[in-house]
């Protein structure tokens, strides 16, 4: 008695339903889906496509952006792909893709990728044979003063530690001169003068009134750091505390050393010539003539530089 009712009210809705023109919609293709995303960025999904093809051996069918995710100040762009033969979730920085079938959950595919990435990245911190580099030496003997560190016990021990280190910035100062021509007037410091070398680099490399809280910074910071470990070298009462604080000062200096030195490679970035924005993007076209060729866009306002410019976007 019941189920012939419940029989008959899904029958009277059916025919409500058919009466009144609803029906459910059929599944979209994934290449007509793609069509109604209002935030789409056309180059970028080229170069993800162009990867997941080289990489899949399938033909990408859709490719949306799902979401970036920051993570210990890096960006992770998230992709979702969908082949001929499969789905695929595609992350960022660096580039790899991940099957659905064997990662389903994104968010332990992003933790993965993360993880995967760090290794990938580290590298060991001491020289390198196949690839020589000025620092080579400030590296290893900042290794020395670290392995003397952790066995040390007696004041006289930590005393080793500030003696290492205070050749270790020597090293430093003399990396650096082997990095840059440093323009000297009048009389040369001597070759262990850790500041004075220091004072002329960093003159040198932030000139200016603009650069006026960076330089005296960046001085400061070398020269406290110097008298810190030739402090400790001689201090009858060294202890632990005294030398980890003095192995991060050290490392302080030969970050920022490093960075001021690079600061023209990475502050000089280039500017949209639309929006002045900083959001430039390279991309390469196998079809620009005559053998391919690499192009920029904006990722804020969508100029290219693309030889068929806007027109491209609409293909």
């Amino acid at each position: 008695m019941v189920s012939n009712m419940l029989e008959k009210d899904e029958d009277r809705d059916a025919a409500e339903d058919a009466s009144s023109g609803c029906t459910i919609p059929s599944v979209i293709p994934p290449e007509i889906a793609g069509r109604y995303n209002l935030t789409r960025d056309p180059d970028v999904e080229r170069d993800v496509s162009r990867y997941v093809e080289i990489e899949s051996g399938n033909t990408v069918t859709n490719v949306e952006k799902i979401k970036t995710e920051y993570v210990l100040g890096d960006s992770y762009d998230i992709w979702d792909v969908t082949t001929d033969d499969g789905q695929w979730w595609v992350i960022s920085n660096l580039l790899n893709l991940y099957s659905k079938n064997l990662f389903p959950s994104l968010d332990y595919t992003l933790s993965f990728h993360i993880g995967l990435m760090m290794r990938m990245r580290s590298k060991p911190n001491g020289p390198d044979a196949e690839n020589p580099d000025p620092f080579d030496e400030v590296a290893r003997r900042r290794e020395q003063a670290e392995a003397a560190y952790e066995r040390a016990i007696e004041a006289v021990h930590y005393q080793a530690v500030g003696m290492q280190l205070r050749e270790c910035l020597i090293s430093l100062s003399t990396a650096l001169r082997r990095r840059m021509e440093v323009i000297i007037e009048g009389e040369a410091p001597q070759e262990a003068n850790f500041k004075g070398w220091m004072d002329l680099m960093i003159n040198q490399l932030c000139p200016g009134d603009a650069n006026k809280e960076l330089r005296q910074f960046l001085k400061t910071t070398s020269d406290k750091t110097w008298s810190l470990v030739n402090w400790l070298t001689h201090d009858r009462n060294a202890n632990q505390t005294a030398a980890s604080i003095a192995l991060h000062a050290c490392d302080m200096v030969f970050g920022h050393s490093i960075q001021i030195l690079v600061r023209d490679r990475t502050d000089n970035v280039e500017e949209c010539a639309q929006c002045t924005s900083r959001n430039i993007r390279s991309h390469y076209d196998a079809g620009i003539l005559p053998d391919g060729d690499y192009y920029t866009t904006c990722g804020s306002c969508g100029w290219t530089s693309h030889p068929d410019g806007a027109e491209r976007h609409d293909k």
